[in-house]
Formats: C-alpha cells, sequence, structure tokens
C-alpha cells in the first residue's frame, strides 16, 4: 500500500488524456497534473529545450509527495526520457513503450506512427519497433499542426479533417493495420483519424497503454492507494487558468472549477 500520489505532466492538455484513463482505470489513486500551457508546444522544440523544460516540470511535481511520475508527452518521452530516468530515484515512466509494444500486440506487420516533429525526428518509436521486430515496416508522419488544433477544440472541425487527411495520406497509401498516435493529444481526433483511414486500422492510444503499465507497475511493487479520500485531484498551469479550466473539463468529462492553479514553472 502506498497513499502518495501519482505525478502527471504534459506540455499543456494533452495529457489529460492519460489522466482521465488513470482515473477510470485506478479510481483511487490522487492526480497532481502538470500542463505546461505557457511553453507548449514542445514538438517544435530543440532537444536540449525539451530535456531542460522536462527537468523542471519534474522539478515541480517533486515538490509534492511523489510516488511515481508519468511523462504523458510523446515528444518528452521520445527525447528526454532516458535522461531524468537516469537523474531521479524516482520511478518515471514514458508513453512510447508502453504504446509500441500495444501496436506489436496486435499489429500484421505494417505500422504507422504520427506524432509532433521532435518526436519524429528523434526516430524512438521506429528504433523501439525494430528492437521488437526487425521486419516491421515503419512509415512515420509529422503532425505540426494536430497539438494547436486541439488545444483550440477543433476535435471534429473541417479544417482539422483536411490537415488530418493530408497528413495521414502517406500512411494510407503503405496500407499500414496499425497507427500509433504518439501523442497525448491525438486520442481527441480519433475518430476523424479513424474515418479517413475507412475504420481499417488499430489506433493506439498512449495515454490508455501507460495506464494500463502504471497499474501493472502499482500492482507489482505493492505501490497502490488504499484509502477513502486519496482521489482528490489537483491541476497546475503555467498560463491561463480559465482557458484550461473550460477545455480541460471537456478532455475529462468532469468538472474541474476551483482544481487548477497557475504557477510559475522558471523557478523550478
Amino acid at each position: 500500500m502506498d497513499n502518495r500520489v501519482v505525478g502527471i505532466f504534459d506540455s499543456g492538455l494533452g495529457g489529460l488524456t492519460c489522466v482521465k484513463e488513470v482515473m477510470n482505470i485506478l479510481p483511487d489513486e490522487k492526480i497532481v497534473y502538470f500542463g505546461d500551457t505557457g511553453r507548449v508546444p514542445y514538438g517544435t522544440r530543440s532537444p536540449q529545450t525539451i530535456i531542460k523544460y522536462v527537468e523542471s516540470d519534474i522539478k515541480f511535481l517533486r515538490t509534492f509527495d511523489i510516488k511515481m511520475i508519468i511523462i504523458a508527452c510523446g515528444t518528452a518521452s521520445s527525447v528526454a526520457l532516458e535522461t531524468v530516468q537516469n537523474k531521479n530515484s524516482l520511478p518515471i515512466m514514458g508513453v512510447l513503450i508502453p504504446a509500441v509494444e500495444a501496436a506489436m500486440r496486435v499489429t500484421r506487420g505494417r505500422i504507422g506512427v504520427i506524432g509532433t516533429p521532435g518526436t519524429i525526428h528523434s526516430g524512438k518509436y521506429e528504433s523501439e519497433i525494430k528492437n521488437i521486430n526487425s521486419e516491421a515496416f515503419v512509415i512515420s508522419q509529422a503532425c505540426p499542426l494536430f497539438v494547436p488544433l486541439v488545444e483550440n477544440g477543433y476535435f471534429k472541425h473541417e479544417a482539422t479533417y483536411l490537415i488530418a487527411k493530408e497528413y495521414l495520406k502517406p500512411l494510407k497509401e503503405a496500407n499500414v493495420d496499425t497507427i500509433i498516435m504518439g501523442c497525448t493529444h491525438y486520442p481527441l481526433l480519433k475518430d476523424t483519424i479513424y474515418d479517413i483511414m475507412d475504420g481499417k486500422v488499430n489506433l493506439i492510444d498512449p495515454g490508455y497503454e501507460a495506464s494500463l503499465s502504471l497499474k501493472k507497475y502499482l500492482e507489482d511493487n505493492d505501490m497502490l492507494a488504499q484509502c477513502d479520500d486519496c482521489a482528490n485531484h489537483r491541476f497546475y498551469v503555467s498560463d491561463s487558468v480559465e482557458g484550461f479550466e473550460k477545455m480541460g473539463s471537456m478532455f475529462l468529462h468532469k468538472e474541474i472549477k476551483g482544481l487548477i492553479e497557475k504557477i510559475d514553472i522558471e523557478k523550478y
């Protein structure tokens, strides 16, 4: 038993797709979430800047009584995970490995990866897939406009559909059977993606897969929370509380008014 909290962070709102899954799968766990809304997006930043941001995000979360941290950001998981794991004794999990393992369980051998430019340029998804099956076909596509579209609530807008159709064209032409949505923002666009791919694709949600991995880790290490009032979540942002409150409630299908606080992440 371990009633300490689980820390989760992302560059903005996207990590809330992971939070939502953790709430569903592990309802007794208390979550502290940080969305770095003042510095979003991470996907267009240099590796050095991403690592700097991630280190400050973790430093902030460690001001709480944390038992585990999930980096609910595809870019940060791709670029910075190994670096911060080596610098911290606290268990830190990314979304990349759980997503790859899930994809390899269902694919027939043709995998598409979509993500931010930072994630795609890192090549980490492809290398992890090849580590499991060197014969797997992998095609990757950067989708730089997806994050701002999601952050502004354009989940099912006509413009989003047209942009997504252009991004997904190479994957469709390559007849991929599985797509890893390599950014936790992207599950908000899964209906659009599924439609464009004519419903003939497995969509891998990294937040969901990371939540399952979290559950297994906590069970294996006797770290599950067991208390009546643990699930009292808190949310922190580095920019507007109002904007996060509105969109965050949509992401979570849960009212979070009054649970959000703005912090100065530059202090960490």
